[in-house]
């Protein structure tokens, strides 16, 4: 790998006697990782764990993810080791009926890691600001599963209206990518220090737009994956000194091989691909304290919320329905945990949002139509619906959004599954089925293996 020298000036001195180990490492291989979603599945290969993280587990090697069902059903997620780092802070610092925003989410690794840790009672907004992400965001979000997440998308000036609402911030802040370097050859390409300083003074704009949405108290997760100094300990000092914040510690393990903090008065965390089985990343933690903000109060209610037949179609299409408010947006039924609904119409009333909670589907003359998002949700009742469990090749051909045909069944909606978990659904009308699968999901390449091993 050709190094910048810019780069090399900067770094080498930082690393000391480490630089020819680091520079080894990065002519390596990059590890493969992903995490696991409990709710759907457990592996059954034996993995080799991610330390750091309960859920996330090491492959032997880099597979061909795309034509894997389980991957599309929200069974797992390709996520680089290092950035799992953030379930250790969660674990020390998270608590119930919380509300958190992950800032910078897409494309939805670190949104997905977040709602694992969420109680019934906790609300997560994920928000990306370029609306291409954002749709991937939501794409991802939804394969979760998880009812009680927002996918918004706003310039982080809009979020911070919201005065004092949410208890964590997530700032996985946009960065020069330094870290990125052996995984992606374009970051080596786009390096500059100018680069590096316009990152640094972008940062702090995000900063200072998010910080009054966070409240007295509440958390702070700051994390990059780059190296310099420029966009990581100076940006902790400036939070603490500009923003009024105490740095908070995280208890790690020696033997993980986690890195301090290259300056004494910051706490914080680094991974160096030489030192930890993944890329590099930064991540520090800090407390807000000042004066309390004002909060947002309670916005009226504008949905056309059910006032008919509780035993209506759309109810028993999921799992314990006392537990959300059903209501009518765009001409889409949705629900959504009742105990977090007052704070979605607070979200609703600043910020544009994207998909949010469960979209059970729409009414098409006498027909309920029902939507992805109900069949990868975890309150998903497979009793609703004739499901019918496919091979392999009938899943890619789904995944593709191909016609199928089916045979030996009745006409109208039916459940795909693939390993007992939900694909989504086909409306059968005899001769053929109707494939609802979403396009824009859909499975492009065309260069299918003839056979596929399970990757979990």
């Amino acid at each position: 790998m050709n190094l910048p020298a810019d780069f090399v000036t900067y770094t080498k001195p930082l690393l000391g006697e480490q630089w020819n180990s680091f520079v080894e490492a990065l002519n390596g291989e990059s590890p493969a990782s992903v995490r696991i979603n409990n709710s759907k599945i457990a592996p059954a290969k034996p993995l080799a764990q991610v330390p750091w993280c309960d859920s996330g587990f090491y492959l032997d090697k880099r597979p061909q993810f795309t034509f894997d069902p389980l991957f599309h059903s929200g069974s797992y997620y390709v996520q680089e080791a290092s950035s799992m780092f953030i379930a250790r802070v969660l674990k020390q610092y998270a608590s119930p009926s919380m509300k958190v925003l992950d800032l910078c989410a897409a494309p939805g690794g670190k949104s997905t890691l977040i709602a694992d840790f969420l109680d019934d009672d906790s609300l997560l907004v994920s928000n990306e600001v370029i609306r291409s992400r954002a749709n991937i965001l939501s794409e991802n979000i939804t394969k979760w599963g998880y009812p009680d997440t927002v996918v918004t998308n706003n310039d982080p000036s809009r979020i911070g209206r919201l005065k004092g609402f949410f208890d964590v911030v997530l700032v996985d802040a946009p960065c020069s990518g330094e870290g990125m370097f052996r995984k992606d050859e374009r970051a080596v390409a786009e390096w500059s220090l100018a680069n590096v300083k316009l990152c640094k003074e972008r940062q702090q704009r995000i900063l200072v737009d998010i910080w009054p949405s966070l409240k007295n108290e509440g958390v702070l997760i700051y994390s990059t994956c780059t190296y310099n100094l420029e966009e990581n300990e100076e940006n902790i000092r400036w939070i603490r000194d500009e923003l009024g914040a105490d740095i908070l510690p995280v208890d790690i393990v020696k033997e993980w091989g986690i890195s301090s903090s290259f300056v004494e008065d910051v706490v914080a965390y680094r991974f160096f691909p030489h030192k930890t089985n993944g890329e590099g990343f930064f991540c520090a933690v800090l407390r807000k304290k000042g004066d309390e903000e004002k909060r947002v109060g309670k916005i009226k209610d504008k949905d056309n919320r059910s006032k008919i037949n509780p035993e209506a179609e759309y109810k028993n299409l999921i799992l314990n329905p006392d537990r959300f408010t059903f209501y009518l947006r765009d001409d889409r039924w949705f629900a959504f945990p009742s105990r977090l609904y007052s704070h979605l119409q607070i979200i609703r009333s600043e910020l544009n949002i994207v998909s949010e909670g469960i979209c059970l589907g729409e009414f098409k003359g006498k027909d309920f139509v029902p939507c992805q998002s109900l069949a990868l949700s975890r309150f998903l009742n497979k009793d609703a619906f004739i499901t019918l469990e496919v091979d392999w090749k009938t899943a890619v051909l789904y995944l593709r959004k191909e016609t199928l045909v089916l045979t030996g069944l009745p006409k109208g909606y039916i459940l795909l599954t693939y390993g007992n978990i939900p694909l989504g659904f086909v409306k059968n009308i005899g001769n053929r089925a109707n494939n609802l699968y979403p396009r824009e999901w859909r499975i492009r390449s065309s260069n299918v293996p003839d056979q596929f091993e399970n990757i979990i």
